[in-house]
Parts: C-alpha cells; sequence; structure tokens
C-alpha cells in the first residue's frame, strides 16, 4: 500500500521506522511546523522531521489541516491510508477521508479507558496496573473510533511515564505494522469501542505537578513519576522550586515517620525522608532551579536539611 504518516514527538519515531521497514511505501510524512527553544528562540525541528530527513522521505508541515490547500496536498498524494501517532493537529473530516481507506492511530491505552491527550500520566496517577496501546480508525470525535488491534503491558512499579511511554511506542509500532498488513489483506477486523468503561485523560496541567505533601506517600510518587520526564514534580524550599525526579515509599509505619507533612525526617547518601500525610517518601533525585538534578547524596553535601519542611509557598 502508499501510506502516509503524521507523528510530532519521539513516541512516533518507532513506528515511523516500523513502517519504513514494512512491505510498504511511505509517500508522506507529516509533522508540525517548527518550533522555538532556549533563551535564544532558535528554532527546533520535531523528532519526527528530524528522522524523516535522515530517512530522505518527502516532508510536509501544514501549520493546519482546516484549510482546504493541507487536505487537498493529502488528497492529492492518492494515499491509501494515513498513520497518526501523536502528531498534535486536529484532523478534520475532509482530512479524515482523504485516503482510500482512511486514517489509523496508535493511541497510548487500551481503550475505551483513557481517551484523551494524557493517557499515560493518568494511567499512572491513577494506580493503574495495566497499559497498553490500541489501534482505532480515526473518527471526528475524539478517541471513538473502532478499534482494529490492541494489546496490553503491565505498568512496572518503578515506571515513569517516560519509561512507559518508550515500552508503548515500541509496542504500538510492532502492532502498526501487523495492522497495516491486515489492512492490505483485507483481513482487518474493526470492533466498535463499548460505552462501558469510557475515562478521559485529560491533559496535563503544570499545577498538577504541585506536590502536596499532605496527601498519602504512594500517591504524592504517583505524582513524581507520572510528571517524569514532564513537567516534573515540584515542591518549594526556602522560596525556590524545587524538582524531585525520583522517589519511593518508606516500608515503615506513620508512627515511625514524625512531622508536619513535607517535613524532612532524615537525610542521607540514601535518600531524603520527607513526612507525608499518609507515610512518608524517600527521594533519591531532585533539582534545585537553575541547577542540574542530581542524586541525593549530592544534593545534601551542599545543602543543610536538618529540620527543613518542604511546601508550596
Amino acid at each position: 500500500m502508499r501510506l502516509g504518516f503524521a507523528g510530532t514527538p519521539g513516541f512516533a519515531v518507532p513506528a515511523l521506522d516500523a513502517l519504513t521497514r514494512s512491505a510498504h511505501t511511505l509517500d508522506a510524512v507529516f509533522t508540525k511546523t517548527d518550533g522555538t527553544a532556549g533563551r535564544g528562540r532558535k528554532p527546533t525541528m520535531s523528532e519526527v522531521k528530524v528522522r524523516a530527513l535522515e530517512l530522505k522521505l518527502p516532508l510536509y508541515q501544514p501549520a493546519t489541516f482546516r484549510s482546504g490547500e493541507a487536505c487537498r496536498t493529502l488528497r492529492d498524494l492518492q494515499l491509501d491510508a494515513l498513520i497518526v501517532v501523536a502528531y498534535g493537529l486536529i484532523l478534520p473530516p475532509a482530512a479524515l477521508g482523504a485516503t482510500r481507506l482512511g486514517c489509523f492511530n496508535i493511541h497510548a491505552s487500551l481503550l475505551p479507558r483513557w481517551r484523551g491527550a494524557a493517557p499515560i500520566q493518568r494511567a499512572i496517577l491513577a494506580g493503574d496496573t495495566q497499559a497498553g496501546v490500541s489501534i482505532m480508525r480515526m473518527e471526528e470525535r475524539l478517541d471513538t473510533g473502532p478499534v482494529l488491534a490492541s494489546r496490553g503491558i503491565e505498568i512496572e512499579p518503578a515506571d515513569t511515564a517516560g519509561s512507559l511511554a518508550d515500552r508503548l511506542a515500541r509496542l504500538g509500532a510492532d502492532l502498526m505494522r501487523e495492522t497495516v498488513d491486515a489492512l492490505a489483506l483485507g483481513s482487518a477486523v474493526e470492533v466498535p469501542q463499548s460505552e462501558a468503561g469510557v475515562t478521559y485523560a485529560e491533559k496535563i496541567s503544570k499545577s498538577e505537578a504541585l506536590l502536596d505533601w499532605r496527601e498519602d506517600a504512594i500517591l504524592v510518587l504517583r505524582r513524581v513519576r507520572a510528571f517524569n520526564p514532564a513537567p516534573v514534580a515540584e515542591t518549594r524550599w526556602q522560596g525556590t522550586q524545587l524538582r524531585i525526579w525520583d522517589a519511593e515509599v518508606l516500608e515503615r509505619p506513620r508512627a515511625d515517620a514524625p512531622g508536619e507533612p513535607g517535613t524532612v525526617i532524615a537525610a542521607s547518601a540514601d535518600g531524603i525522608e520527607v513526612a507525608c500525610g499518609v507515610g512518608a517518601l524517600k527521594i533519591t533525585r531532585l533539582q534545585l532551579a537553575g541547577r542540574k538534578s542530581m542524586a541525593a547524596g549530592e544534593f545534601i553535601k551542599a545543602q543543610r536539611l536538618s529540620g527543613a519542611r518542604f511546601g508550596n509557598s
């Protein structure tokens, strides 16, 4: 088949690579327009664009698909299907119908659970034990299309959003390649999503990353892991931002962790122990504003934490 691909971040690159190794031709890659980064606001290319240039694939960067021009470009390519992975632009009905078979998306959840923008982070925040990927036909409504294939994996206790996304990206790439082969053979089966068990993964806001030490230590830890690598969980210390990159729950009863929530109970090379509303958290990697992240053992060599209390003021 003649395929197009639409994606932007690193999560989409494994699927792009998998399709280039398939029996099908990749005739177009769509990605978002270049952004800017850093103090100098230097132009930055998406990770999909970087990979497409390396592979010498035809590249398109429309600012929107709501214009007739972008949809005409897609239609004129005469593609059999468009594969979409974390593209970041809305595809209107004219775009969804511009290829022979339609548009197919890799979604990082086992639909209908966690429709929406942030399924990986929401799964970790909710304490889910299983994640997965679904290949679905795209419709005008968000993540409601029929599912052609799905595959699950266990969420490991130490998984962050970053590590889980890496595993799901590879899983989704393999599953999409299998699905495209089935589409070519006419053997793909589309199963409508059940309306039972629908949950929505709202976009993550930076305010959610501000830790509330009055919560149970388990819930605090979920925030640390769900917001790594972005936007990164944070607290305040001496009026300064303190980012928490990694931690673990202390396996001991609340009675052994005295002090108001946010109080540093102990600090050693193993970690910085902080009282929570229930239980305590041991921070193992953290970062002061304007500094590099570092292990707790390195941090306490330069900072006095005796009697310190972390908080949001």
